[in-house]
């Protein structure tokens, strides 16, 4: 079994390794997932550490210079990496173990279930998501709790229709009619027959999803509406460096460039993912 386990975890990065997009992809979310694991031993400072000059340009003891407190903005870059990896996946993955049981069931059961699953997800897709996300921090108040649960109960909607759209294309399989035949319940059909089979282009989704959940996380930073201070989160880095923006760039470009190559890693590896399953 840990053969079998190590065999298609190696194959798996080798068909990544193959497209040149997953590759590129994979290096960039893998550098950033080793800056948020070695945050503490690569910082040069602490996050909310003060020294001597604020807004000091870049230098040999600051190298992305110092931010309005005086915080070393590449120290608080580093620790703000830990923010996005680690809540951006889980609020995916919340959001996903929420959306399948109902795309799963409106998917294969259709009828008024369907009907009456798919007018809910309407009326919630009709908000506009970041809306969503300022009511539930407006009412709760902001914290890391309230930022995952935002974010996850903001992505359900889609997140269903996608798997409800997968399970209608492969109910007709002849292996799930077989399935039916043999008398298997409707819950062994579900989670052994259908949801295998199309797992593959909800795993491609989530990827692509992680990086709109980070872009939520940075938007609700700079809103004033997700971490709080003084933990450092790179939408709140930007929010806090903008009245400077012109005559001390880097408190604002580091990390908007952190942000915007985390995005587009997890694009290139979505992109290479797809490309992958259509060759088999």
């Amino acid at each position: 079994m840990m053969l079998t386990r190590h065999s298609r975890l190696s194959r798996a990065f080798a068909e990544l390794a193959a497209s040149r997009s997953a590759a590129v992809g994979l290096a960039i979310i893998l550098f950033w997932v080793f800056v948020a694991a070695a945050a503490p031993v690569i910082s040069p400072y602490g996050p909310t550490e003060m020294h001597d000059a604020r807004l000091e340009a870049p230098s040999l003891q600051h190298w992305l210079g110092t931010d309005h407190l005086a915080r070393d903005v590449m120290s608080r870059l580093f620790w703000g990496t830990r923010v996005v990896v680690a809540l951006a996946p889980v609020s995916v993955l919340l959001g996903i173990l929420m959306a399948a049981p109902l795309g799963l069931l409106s998917g294969y059961v259709g009828g008024r279930l369907d009907m009456l699953i798919m007018r809910g997800v309407d009326i919630l897709m009709s908000f506009p998501t970041l809306l969503i996300y300022i009511l539930i921090i407006v009412t709760f108040g902001p914290s890391i709790a309230v930022v995952v649960i935002s974010i996850s109960l903001g992505s359900i909607p889609p997140i269903t229709r996608i798997i409800r759209s997968l399970v209608m294309d492969v109910r007709t399989k002849d292996y799930v009619s077989a399935a039916r035949l043999r008398g298997e319940r409707r819950r062994y059909i579900l989670l052994r027959e259908i949801l295998p089979n199309v797992s593959g282009p909800i795993v491609v989704d989530a990827t692509i999803r992680i990086g709109y959940a980070i872009m939520a996380i940075g938007a609700l930073g700079f809103l004033g509406l997700g971490i709080p201070p003084p933990t450092p989160d790179w939408g709140g880095m930007i929010n806090e460096g903008r009245q400077w923006i012109f005559a001390m760039p880097w408190t604002v470009l580091a990390p908007a460039a952190a942000l915007s190559s985390m995005v587009v890693g997890l694009n290139l590896l979505a992109d290479g993912m797809r490309e992958n399953a259509q060759a088999r």
